[in-house]
């Protein structure tokens, strides 16, 4: 008893106790160390599932679907009953290839975690002395280019003023001109002649009228040409749009010249010249009864006496001569066209 009794105070596992216990025991040792390796067998297969979950990394659902697990490995392992011995058909091959392919050299309840390493991140690469060059360069000539667009935009805004105050001297020049030319043109119309026509009953004559020129400018005036002509209509609505001269202007017969202020008769007409302009006694019965009028119109051409090559003006005149019974009278009439002045 020297002997187990050493056996079972020292350290040892429990199997070695049996073993030795086997020796004189022969039948119940070995019921005990089936026994015993069965329990040794169930631990194990108790303790896989503890040891992969206390390992901290927890598996990530890709990783538990490309890696397929055996079907073998899920279901229990297999329990021999008491008092029967384990033969080799029944007993697991630790060296037999296994039907799951993640584990190749034998069986394995659980696949191995499927573990993915990502590609780290490139180290940055050193910055050369000529990347460090290139950038002071940009650094100086954005400094030196800040001035310079300063600079630059003071100097378009001087040269925007100025063009500014080159526009506003330019319209005032213009402005000035303009005037300059008005007041010369003012200053020519002024000293130019004016002649204006007018209807006066001549002097000493009954029932006698005469169409008068009378200079209003102030130079002398040169009269050119003149012309006239009469027309019998029931209103003036009736005369033509323009005047219509039966004959050419002609020129006056002595050279007739108006100074400031002067006149001179242009055209005379009496009572008794209304029966030689009518056509027959009929049509001075209608005069006489105003069923028509006699309307006489002209025009006269002058030209500036100081001026040389001076352009030629014109003044239309239109005036209706009123035949009563017993007596006459003649005032200015006719549309704006017959009383036109240039």
């Amino acid at each position: 008893m020297r002997g187990p009794a050493k056996l079972r105070d020292s350290p040892a596992s429990p199997l070695c106790y049996i073993v030795a216990m086997y020796s004189k025991h022969r039948f119940p040792a070995a019921a005990l160390l089936f026994l015993a390796l069965v329990c040794q067998v169930c631990a194990a297969q108790a303790s896989k599932p503890a040891m992969a979950g206390s390992t901290g990394k927890p598996k990530t659902p890709a990783a538990a679907s490309t890696v397929p697990t055996a079907p073998e490995a899920t279901q229990p392992a297999a329990t021999t009953p008491p008092g029967s011995v384990p033969s080799e058909a029944t007993a697991p091959s630790a060296s037999g290839p296994s039907a799951n392919p993640a584990c190749t050299n034998g069986p394995c309840d659980y696949p191995p975690p499927h573990i993915t390493i990502a590609t780290p991140a490139p180290a940055p690469a050193p910055w050369s002395l000529q990347d460090r060059i290139k950038w002071l360069a940009v650094v100086l000539l954005l400094l030196l280019a800040y001035p310079a667009v300063l600079i630059a935009l003071s100097t378009l805004r001087k040269i925007e003023r100025q063009t500014r105050y080159g526009e506003t001297t330019a319209q005032a020049a213009a402005d000035i001109a303009k005037a300059a030319l008005l007041f010369a043109d003012n200053q020519a119309k002024a000293v130019r002649p004016w002649i204006l026509v007018m209807a006066e009953p001549s002097p000493g004559i009954a029932n006698s009228f005469s169409v008068v020129a009378i200079n209003r400018g102030i130079s002398p005036a040169r009269v050119v040409s003149l012309a006239e002509s009469i027309a019998i209509v029931e209103d003036e609505a009736q005369l033509p749009a323009a005047p219509a001269f039966k004959n050419e202007p002609r020129p006056p017969l002595v050279p007739l010249i108006l100074l400031p202020g002067e006149s001179s008769t242009i055209k005379t007409f009496t009572r008794d010249e209304v029966k030689s302009v009518c056509e027959n006694p009929q049509q001075v019965q209608r005069v006489e009864d105003w069923e028509e009028k006699i309307y006489l119109y002209g025009s006269v051409a002058y030209v500036d006496l100081v001026a040389s090559g001076g352009e030629i003006r014109e003044t239309g005149w239109c005036c209706w001569y009123i035949h009563g019974r017993q007596k006459s009278g003649m005032v200015m009439a006719g549309p704006p066209e017959y009383n036109r002045h240039s």
